[in-house]
């Protein structure tokens, strides 16, 4: 085969399409910046670094992502294996050891014969043969720069995202807190560390006035709400905390048989248990100030922090006047984008679409058919959401139901319509040749 695509990013969208372009016979170019230059979100040398400790979020398919994962393991995904070999226990979600996750991306790439990687940070999109820019939210401002000046009419835009600390387990003080999930779904994975209302009240108001970082350009209008800084949530009302990420419904303490008024919850961030992350807690507090205010939560009034949260602003494009059903550039097809950079939302929709555009690339550039997934699939879902031409007020989308076609039937319970939707989905995705 003559052609060789050229991937800048290895991120989790850059790695899978890689992956899917060199698994049907097609050369490739991996480019990275790492080791060379590192944004300040990254601490690794290697692909597919999660940069949130959040997990991959709900494995069932009563949940839009599980379905897209779901779909992904059928199509062969590098990321989904991966995430799958190095799963930790967090009971109805898919978390995974990041190290040992990123460790087994990295190798499967490294060690590929198509898949020649070049280290070093591209600063403009090649002017010949075929392309996929995967370079992420966190896109370098030289490249950035030019996808602007190539692009005018494309117009960048950008929300603001941010991670939650790191504790290890052994500072967790387990007098305090206490193994369970939620309603006793799954297996007791989740620390939970309660509060009764004296102590919540104290935490709250300490929380809302706490010192912010100095982040230029900063304002909660540009928070994009599945990410935000809890501090930011907190300030929205007294009660908003208990009704996100420290509602305590169905964790009771097994001390007192009760709900607790408040409860925060840790997940395992590796394997072996011993890292533990603060659900819900992005922010962008100083150091100093996460560490005086999140002591205030009994359990952790002796926590040693691994990492503090921090806090970067994310770019992404106006995807629907720019980009078609495959992540190909309207005006320049022989150009493709994947990853958040596109406008989809968290870690799995970005190996989606990396998925999607190499499957796809590959296929065109063996004279084939392209595939157009449907929107009943989650995966051609949010495709066709991200080209959709008549979203007006375009902003980063996570899956979801809402954007793939209702059943058309009658169907008792939420959870199981989802579970309708997820099986219609997949059984229209056995009968497509994605080969």
């Amino acid at each position: 085969m003559s052609h060789r695509v050229t991937v800048i990013g290895g991120g989790l969208a850059g790695c899978e399409a890689a992956w899917q372009l060199a698994k049907r016979g097609i050369p490739v170019t991996l480019h990275e910046m790492k080791p060379a230059k590192k944004t300040p979100a990254h601490h690794t040398d290697l692909f597919g670094e999660l940069v949130c400790s959040n997990s991959l979020r709900s494995d069932q398919l009563e949940n839009a992502v599980g379905l897209l994962k779901e779909e992904l393991r059928r199509l062969d995904s590098l990321i989904l294996k991966c995430a799958d070999d190095h799963r930790v226990a967090a009971g109805g979600a898919l978390a995974v050891d990041r190290l040992g996750f990123a460790q087994a991306v990295t190798d499967a790439i490294r060690s590929h014969p198509l898949i020649e990687v070049v280290e070093g940070e591209v600063t403009a999109i090649p002017e010949e043969g075929e392309v996929i820019v995967a370079s992420g939210p966190l896109t370098s401002d030289a490249l950035a720069e030019a996808i602007a000046q190539r692009y005018p009419q494309s117009g960048y835009l950008h929300f603001y995202d941010a991670a939650a600390p790191l504790v290890t387990y052994e500072s967790v003080d387990m007098e305090s807190a206490y193994f369970a999930s939620r309603y006793d779904k799954g297996t007791p994975d989740y620390i939970n560390c309660p509060m009764n209302q004296e102590e919540y009240l104290a935490f709250w108001k300490e929380l809302c006035a706490a010192k912010e970082s100095n982040v230029h350009g900063f304002e909660d209008k540009n928070v994009f709400e599945g990410c935000m800084p809890v501090e930011v949530m907190a300030r929205r009302g007294e009660q908003t905390l208990c009704y996100g990420p420290l509602k305590p419904r169905g964790l009771k303490d097994p001390k007192t048989g009760k709900e607790p008024f408040a409860v925060v919850q840790l997940r395992r961030d590796n394997s072996d248990g011993t890292i533990y992350n603060l659900v819900g807690f992005q922010t962008h507090l100083t150091w100093p100030e996460q560490k005086r205010v999140f002591t205030m939560i009994p359990a952790l009034k002796n926590a040693e922090f691994l990492r503090y949260g921090v806090m970067h602003r994310n770019t992404y494009l106006d995807s629907p006047r720019m980009l078609d059903r495959y992540y190909r550039v309207k005006a320049e097809p022989r150009i493709l984008f994947a990853g958040q950079v596109t406008g989809v939302e968290g870690y799995v929709e970005s190996t989606a679409s990396g998925c999607l555009a190499g499957l796809e690339l590959a296929r065109r550039l063996q004279g084939k058919p392209p595939v157009d997934f449907p929107q009943e699939t989650a995966i051609g879902a949010l495709a066709l959401y991200v080209s959709n031409e008549s979203v007006a007020n375009f902003q980063p989308m996570n899956v979801n139901f809402g954007i793939m076609p209702p059943l058309g039937y009658r169907v008792k319970g939420k959870r199981n319509k989802n579970a309708e939707l997820s099986k219609r989905g997949l059984e229209i995705l056995d009968t497509l040749d994605v080969e």
